[in-house]
């Protein structure tokens, strides 16, 4: 045993080694990491800093003073701002609508195109068109379906003979789940893809043995797939819960947050603050809080997810 592991380092290190026989280490890989490290900093990290330091001044837009340090202001005018938390609620009520009808759905899906089916690539590209339509196209165009006047919506429904339709993005009632099954529909694709390929990396040995020990589909399912699938499942998750909850340019071009607020997502509110009242302090203080709450939340979604997978 000695004498295998003995002759195994010297390939190891060689394999380790760059191509002069030395490790890129030091200076070497930090310049190798910078074209991608740049863009990050750049685009990402800078914003990011520049908002929260924007968030304890006073900055807004036309004013001709300069913009003063007001500490923790804007942050203390929040916790009064009961239609930022109202915006919260139903921020977390789309992301959590939209992400689990969204997964069970792309779950489904994702089964039935890792079959053996005829035509299944045909399969496969349809149902990635939705992925490959900008949120805004997808916002108009299910602006069209949903009109009240001549939307195919409606028009199925009165040939159904279930009544006269009604106007789904301007009611009280129904604006908030009509954007929510449109939050579903545009972003099942990438789920589906995920999950699919999660699925794809399951050995078929294991799923054979089960069937010959005499397990169901269902039991095969529970016992085979969803244990390889779970951290598949976690991540994407996780990440339709950050994208959902910070969704924008769908919302507004369905509905542009009403009616009377029924659908301003906290994004649309911040968006409100910044651009049309250009309170930019303001709503950088809403953008740092919901940065903060959201890692929270879903923080507690990840530890909770996790324990429970190592229990099983």
């Amino acid at each position: 045993m000695t004498l295998v592991t003995g002759a195994r380092r010297p390939a190891e290190r060689a394999a380790r080694a760059g191509p002069g026989g030395s490790r890129i280490t030091g200076h070497g890989a930090w310049f190798l990491v910078l074209p991608a490290l740049i863009p990050i900093l750049v685009l990402s990290v800078g914003p990011l800093l520049y908002g929260i330091l924007l968030a304890f001044t006073d900055a807004q837009s036309g004013r001709t003073a300069p913009t003063r340090w007001i500490g923790t202001l804007n942050f203390q005018d929040l916790l009064h701002d009961t239609l930022f938390w109202e915006s919260f609620r139903i921020g977390l009520v789309w992301a959590v609508g939209v992400t689990v009808p969204q997964f069970l759905l792309a779950l489904g899906l994702a089964l039935l195109l890792n079959q053996e089916l005829r035509l299944r690539w045909l399969a496969r590209a349809l149902a990635i068109i939705p992925w490959a339509m900008p949120e805004v196209v997808v916002g108009i165009m299910w602006r069209l379906v949903y009109n009240a006047d001549a939307g195919v919506l409606n028009e199925t429904l009165r040939d159904l003979g279930l009544g006269d339709g009604r106007d789904w993005l301007s009611g009280l009632t129904t604006a908030l789940p009509a954007v929510i099954v449109v939050g579903v529909w545009a972003g099942m694709p990438q789920t589906t893809v995920a999950l699919l390929a999660g699925l794809q990396n399951t050995p078929r040995e294991l799923h054979e043995a089960a069937a010959m020990d005499g397990a169901g589909a269902w039991r095969r399912f529970w016992t085979v797939t969803w244990p390889a699938l779970r951290p598949v499942a976690l991540a994407i998750t996780a990440l339709n819960l950050i994208w959902n909850f910070n969704s924008f340019a769908l919302v507004y071009v369905l509905t542009n947050g009403g009616p009377g607020g029924r659908t301003r997502l906290p994004m649309l509110f911040a968006y409100e603050e910044a651009f049309r009242y250009g309170q930019f302090g303001y709503a950088a203080a809403m953008g740092c809080v919901m940065v903060a709450l959201i890692s929270v939340l879903l923080a507690v979604f990840l530890v909770g997810r996790l324990r429970g997978g190592d229990g099983s």
